[in-house]
């Protein structure tokens, strides 16, 4: 145990990355340069180089243009591979040429790529876009040798904004002014989201002053050649919202929420209040009914008690003396209990009063959200960039057992179910929680580079409850070591995804998708 938490301890501290979760650095992972080799008689003859951004984990689309030798020449000239992250290039070939979109797809094995996302949603005239890419000065101006080409190396990014939709030919083309230059053919151009807005290709001359341009073949073009290559691509249409914007919005609706939480607070105790008058009120007339029935009913015995004192004494007057006696004493003990019943009269307590709250569909407690589920997205509390929107499916035990695999742990204080799953393959960590008081499902996801992946799988090592368990001590040890993942991350998030969950139905449960397994 001892040395389990010194290997913690130890990878908290070697953990090294950037200050937050940048969304253009996690879409860079996903660019690599392409470079081409000409080779004649073991001789190398040409040498050419350009972008490209990762489809799929073993493919990349680039410009036809950057890889037309290689097309022509397949014997002759050398496709090379090479990813921003790691030590080593890796060898493709062309699968899918269109020389009029000046679009290619090229396949490559030996590493997994993470995938970038189009955005399918509409640009407007100024929006913020960033082009990450080679450019070729840069390399010249930097390379000290050949060798430097096929080493991995960060892109380069430049910003710019959107300046309109043209023709290229019959080519739909983005117009933008981002810096690039030669060796930036193929890569991507982004949204400030790190979404894919499409393929820089060229840029205008600038004689005599001018200023200039480039064009990025646009993702329509682009969509149109995947489909033609049967290569399925991630596309999300939801606008780009900043982290910083996204945590405003979370800041207002907390403090909404808290404003709602006290105004129903001052709303209650008035009802309260309320309710306690009117409580009061009732006692007293209550009590005052009772007082004044027990005053009346000690009149009467004390009328009664006398009237029968009186008659003893009659029958005394006529030498019956035995049961004047009896007569008497029955009239004494109607007095005295008359006596009594005045001195017994109730009183009123006001603080003795309780008020019964009255029955209302608010003062009812929350429902706990359990059994089978279908959790719906909430746009207005999420921030998507690269992430399908599907229904997701749970299916929630008492003991946080998670569609009847996957267990997960308490947390904030024991109120809510969360697990962080660090996959083997994806460069991503997910940090799922769910909160049955009020059925919300939380995915956040942090976009990581490759060392901090490795890092984060790591410490995943050290957390061997996978399957549903009961045992709450096993619980109690998952949150720990749970809790040293999260401390690892970076302070802030890539993605929320808020869902809102209800009952299944059985149409629903069959639709859904379900979540995802603990890794």
């Amino acid at each position: 145990m001892m040395r389990r938490l010194l290997l913690v301890v130890a990878l908290l501290f070697a953990w090294v990355g950037p200050a937050y979760a940048d969304d253009i650095s996690a879409s860079a992972r996903g660019v690599v340069r392409i470079v081409t080799i000409a080779v004649v008689d073991d001789e190398v003859v040409g040498f050419g180089h350009g972008s490209g951004f990762a489809v799929g984990p073993n493919r990349v689309v680039t410009n036809a243009h950057v890889v037309e030798l290689a097309s022509r020449y397949p014997d002759n000239v050398v496709i090379g591979v090479v990813p921003s992250e790691g030590d080593k290039s890796y060898q493709g070939k062309v699968i899918k040429i269109d020389q009029a979109r000046d679009l290619a797809l090229i396949e490559f094995t030996g590493v997994r790529l993470p995938p970038l996302t189009l955005f399918g949603g509409k640009i407007s005239d100024g929006d913020s876009l960033i082009a990450l890419g080679y450019p070729g000065n840069v390399d010249v101006a930097t390379a000290r040798s050949a060798a430097d080409f096929i080493t991995p190396q960060s892109p380069v990014r430049s910003q710019g904004g959107f300046s309109g939709f043209r023709k290229l030919g019959s080519v739909s083309v983005l117009v933008h002014n981002a810096s690039i230059a030669r060796g930036n053919s193929g890569g991507p151009l982004l949204d400030r989201c790190g979404r894919v807005l499409g393929v820089n290709s060229a840029i205008t001359h600038n004689d005599e002053g001018d200023s200039t341009f480039a064009f990025a073949i646009a993702d329509s073009e682009l969509l149109a050649f995947l489909a033609e290559a049967k290569q399925p691509v991630s596309t999300v249409d939801v606008p780009c919202t900043s982290v910083e914007e996204q945590m405003a919005q979370e800041r207002d609706a907390d403090e909404k929420a808290r404003l709602e939480a006290d105004e129903l607070t001052r709303a209650n105790a008035a009802k309260a209040a309320a309710e306690r008058e009117d409580a009061v009120a009732d006692a007293r007339s209550r009590a005052a009914s009772s007082r004044e029935n027990f005053m009346a009913g000690a009149a009467l015995m004390l009328v009664l008690g006398a009237l029968t004192v009186g008659g003893g004494g009659l029958l005394l007057s006529r030498d019956r003396k035995r049961e004047a006696i009896w007569v008497a004493a029955g009239g004494g003990v109607l007095m005295l209990a008359a006596v009594v019943m005045f001195l017994s009269r109730p009183s009123f307590n006001e603080a003795s009063v309780l008020a019964v709250p009255k029955a209302s569909a608010t003062g009812a407690a929350p429902a706990v959200a359990q059994g089978k589920l279908v959790c719906t997205l909430v746009p207005g509390r999420s921030r998507v960039i690269v992430t399908a929107t599907d229904k997701v499916d749970l299916d929630v035990g008492a003991d946080g057992c998670i569609n009847g695999r996957t267990q997960y742990a308490e947390a904030e204080g024991g109120s809510h179910w969360q697990r962080i799953l660090v996959p083997d393959q994806e460069a991503n960590v997910s940090v799922l929680d769910f909160d049955p008081a009020t059925g919300t499902y939380t995915n956040t996801r942090y976009l990581l580079s490759s060392d901090q992946m490795k890092q984060a799988r790591a410490l995943r090592k050290g957390v061997p409850l996978k399957e549903c368990s009961s045992d709450q001590a096993k619980r109690a040890e998952l949150a720990t070591q749970q809790a040293s993942i999260r401390t690892a991350l970076p302070p802030v998030y890539n993605e929320k995804l808020v869902y809102r969950c209800t009952a299944a139905g059985p149409e629903e449960t069959a639709s859904a998708t379900p979540a995802a397994a603990a890794k």
